[in-house]
């Protein structure tokens, strides 16, 4: 969960004007850029957005991919392609919207290339999803324990392998989501899907998350 002050950072740039791009560091300083000198190719402009935004960038690569030597190379090549492609950037979203769809674009052309895709198949995660019957659940729900996942020392690993098992949009739909907690409409044009589409596979996602974390967090009955 990203800290309160990067929340309140992220609020007061949307209010700044249409001429500056605001950006948060991972540390939640606020910082502005001049998209007019950026989209003029002003070098010092570029490089304070590679600076602000890296950190967070990164995160979201590595997170996609669970390879940092491979995130480092698609984080060097979002730069690239952003530097290249800045002309094209037509103000629709925000800049950083614009720079995060090219590199999880990046990521995911390379989990198909080296085929280092997720174990579970789309029609996994269906069968993972909770039963009803009229409205109501065949299965009711375990509990899980706080107490029992603080004493898990690799409880943030668990969670990460996980994810790590979800097919490509699932995954990718947490990470921006639940773990980097963008807004259900900036995922949207960072994927380039509807709104509609990013909460249902969000609520699918999270059903298969539930569904393979049980096992680890579920309360355990009283003897």
């Amino acid at each position: 969960m990203e800290p309160t002050k990067e929340k309140e950072s992220e609020q007061t740039a949307r209010q700044l004007p249409d001429s500056e791009v605001a950006t948060t560091t991972a540390e939640g300083a606020e910082g502005a850029i001049d998209l007019e000198a950026l989209l003029a190719g002003d070098e010092k402009a570029f490089e304070q957005l590679v600076i602000q935004e890296s950190p967070r960038l990164f995160r979201v690569i590595v997170r996609i991919l669970g390879d940092d030597d491979e995130a480092e190379s698609i984080l060097q090549e979002t730069y690239l392609q952003a530097y290249q492609r800045m002309h094209t950037f037509r103000k629709e979203s925000k800049l950083t919207t614009w720079l995060y769809a090219i590199g999880i674009n990046l990521a995911r052309a390379s989990l198909r290339k080296s085929r280092r895709l997720s174990s579970l198949e789309d029609q996994e995660v269906e069968k993972m999803q909770p039963d009803f019957n009229r409205g109501m659940f065949v299965e009711t729900p375990g509990a899980w324990d706080p107490s029992k996942i603080t004493e898990l020392s690799d409880r943030q690993q668990l969670v990460r392998r996980g994810i790590e098992q979800l097919p490509e949009d699932y995954r990718t739909i947490v990470v921006l989501r639940d773990i980097e907690e963008y807004s259900t409409d900036e995922v949207a044009q960072m994927l380039d899907i509807s709104s509609g589409a990013v909460r249902v596979r969000l609520h699918r996602a999270r059903g298969a998350l539930r569904k393979l974390l049980d096992p680890h967090f579920r309360r355990q009955p009283a003897e």
